[in-house]
């Protein structure tokens, strides 16, 4: 590793990076994509240290969707926005934003909707597929249709979730429908009533005993009513102390009274017992039906395991799954009709959007095609492909986006992966940035080394491009081309130099700004090689003066 420490502030407008090869280009680039969230490598930290920390800070006021993002994950969002990556020599990393402990994928999704790096072996954004049809809905100001298809596209889910669920349920309760329809035909055949059992226990218990019960109340009865029996006697003791009473000048009168009320209770208890004995006559017929009731009723209660008391509960249940089930198939058509409703209202908006995505791919393949002959890419075709397909229907429609490429005159269009070389595919990554560089969803775009092999016109026309997109996005270019950093608005040289310390030599990158004078020369270096000419300086300083 080369880099020690190093400080790099980048300005807005387009910044270019020059050097020989070899100084360091690209540990920088993978010091950055480590900050960004790439795969971490132990060979990133230098010789000797313990471990190697790489932050890259980003200005952002008021982005809602990335302030959104860092709120759920409950990061501390604000205008700055500082992503840091500690890699440790036994290969471990740690990933940090704003200072707070992160997933590596939360750094990373965060990094690419910051930045974007384009080079010959790495041009992630616009080969991804899966970014195709958002740059597309950009491009053709698709957005607000997207959302509307998006929102039918959740209610329809939401809906069929609601369908497979209760289709479920459905199902379920139709296996037991047989089982509760006998149940509650036998239930409601034996009529169960709460507090029954207890009542026909008791009749059979009385009906049972009834003969003892009869005979202890016919004693009672005899004792009180027969001849001889206690009511006689103090009937006729009363009747006696009556007829003297008035003798006794009022001393017999509270005894007589006593003699009464006595009597009186004995009179009323015979009649409670003669009502009692009415109770205890035995019925054969009785017993017979209370035991037959009573075991059938706790039959049924064992079948269904429960008690009988909590019978006529249990069939009010078993009456209301049934009716469960009938109203399930009118809910079921209720569900399935909103789902139709719903689908329907889905694919007409995605349709819709579909249209607009054909007509929106044409006005880009004819910008595109429009930026192509001076990128040296004249004989190339350049077509966006729209695959509409209504059983794969999403959140974002119904189409699949991808944009296809042929390099070659005659050849077919192919995915731009597979089709492109390295410098042909960094060069179709320009042309389709310059066109989409108003709805670039990365502020920041760096280009690693896109003219190589290219010279004279070709980088002239990539440098202009750059400069273009540089108006609207932050642009870095690490390039080897005068055409392209002639256009610099600010221009960094990166060199190599060995430092001594004790006993030890070892090579130190370093990066230096470029102003005036020192920008001609390392222009002038670029067009001659190692040996700067009066006439390179010349053509320098033209280059210099056409980039303004």
């Amino acid at each position: 590793m080369l880099i020690e420490k190093l400080d790099l502030e980048l300005d807005s407008g387009l910044s270019v990076l020059t050097g020989e090869t070899g100084a360091g280009k690209s540990i920088l680039l993978d010091s950055l994509g480590l900050a960004l969230g790439a795969r971490g490598d132990a060979g990133l930290v230098r010789a000797g240290a313990d471990k190697g920390i790489v932050t890259a800070s980003f200005y952002l006021p008021d982005n809602e969707f990335i302030n959104g993002l860092l709120d759920e994950a409950g990061v501390e969002s604000g205008d700055e926005l500082i992503l840091r990556r500690v890699q440790n020599k036994n290969g471990a990393s740690r990933a940090l934003i704003n200072d707070q402990p992160v997933s590596v994928s939360l750094l990373k999704n965060i990094g690419s909707l910051l930045c974007e790096i384009h080079g010959q072996h790495e041009a992630r954004a616009l080969v991804d597929v899966s970014g195709h049809r958002v740059l597309l809905d950009a491009f053709g100001g698709l957005e607000k249709q997207v959302a509307k298809v998006s929102a039918l596209f959740d209610e329809l889910v939401s809906i069929r979730a609601e369908l497979d669920a209760h289709k479920v349920q459905l199902e379920r309760a139709e296996i037991e429908q047989a089982f509760l329809a006998h149940s509650v035909t036998e239930l409601k055949e034996i009529a169960p009533v709460e507090g029954e059992e207890e009542k026909l226990a008791d009749t059979r218990q009385v009906m049972m005993h009834s003969e003892g019960f009869s005979k202890l109340v016919s004693n009672a009865q005899g004792a009180l009513c027969g001849d001889g029996t206690l009511e006689a006697k103090l009937n006729a003791v009363l009747r006696k102390l009556e007829m003297r009473r008035e003798e006794a000048g009022g001393r017999l009168d509270e005894a007589c009274k006593a003699l009464d009320r006595v009597v009186v209770e004995m009179n009323e208890a015979r009649m409670v017992l003669d009502a009692t004995a009415g109770q205890f006559v035995f019925n054969a017929d009785v017993l017979e039906e209370a035991e037959k009731r009573l075991f059938a009723l706790r039959a049924m209660a064992r079948k269904h395991k429960t008690t009988v008391d909590e019978l006529p509960a249990l069939l009010e249940r078993y009456e209301n799954s049934l009716n469960a089930i009938e109203n399930g198939e009118h809910l079921l058509a209720q569900l399935q009709k909103r789902e139709a409703v719903a689908l329907n209202a889905y694919l007409e908006k995605a349709r819709t959007l579909s249209a607009a995505r054909v007509k929106a791919a044409s006005r880009l393949d004819k910008a595109v095609m429009v930026e192509l002959p001076p990128l040296r890419l004249e004989k190339a075709r350049f077509e966006t492909m729209i695959e509409a397909n209504e059983e794969k229907c999403g959140p974002k429609g119904i189409d699949r986006v991808e944009f296809m490429v042929a390099a070659n005159p005659g050849a077919p269009v192919a995915p731009m992966i597979k089709s492109a070389s390295g410098g042909e595919l960094s060069r179709f990554m320009l042309a389709l940035k310059v066109v989409l560089a108003s709805c670039s969803s990365a502020p920041t775009l760096i280009f690693d080394e896109i003219d190589t092999g290219v010279g004279g016109a070709v980088a002239d026309a990539i440098g202009k491009r750059l400069s273009q997109l540089s108006k609207a996005l932050q642009v870095l270019a690490i390039t080897h081309s005068p055409q392209v950093a002639a256009r610099a608005d600010d221009h960094m040289l990166i060199s190599k130099f060995s430092q001594v310390g004790g006993d030890d030599e070892r090579a130190v990158t370093k990066i230096a700004r470029l102003v005036g004078d020192e920008k001609r020369e390392e222009i002038a270096r670029m067009l001659s090689g190692a040996s700067v000419t009066d006439e390179a300086r010349a053509q320098a300083d033209r280059l210099m003066v056409s980039g303004q």
